[in-house]
């Protein structure tokens, strides 16, 4: 009994190690630091106006469209 027991926990503990590192793993392949792209908008008439926000062109008062 007491030995089945501890093949019983040692499979287990095994499990747990084998899946625990196969979580690491994958996280080491992804960058750490993830940049968020940062979407631009423009206006469709002047696109020298650019934003990071939409809104409205101050120029002729088109909104804004995002760029591409």
């Amino acid at each position: 009994m007491k030995k089945s027991l501890l093949v019983i926990g040692f499979f287990l503990l095994a499990g747990l190690m084998m899946t625990s590192c196969g979580n690491s793993s994958s996280k080491e392949t992804q960058p750490a630091n993830k940049e968020v792209a940062k979407v631009q908008y423009t206006c469709p008439m002047h696109p020298e106006v650019v934003s990071d926000k939409p809104g409205d062109c101050p120029k002729c008062g088109m909104t804004l469209v995002e760029k591409k």
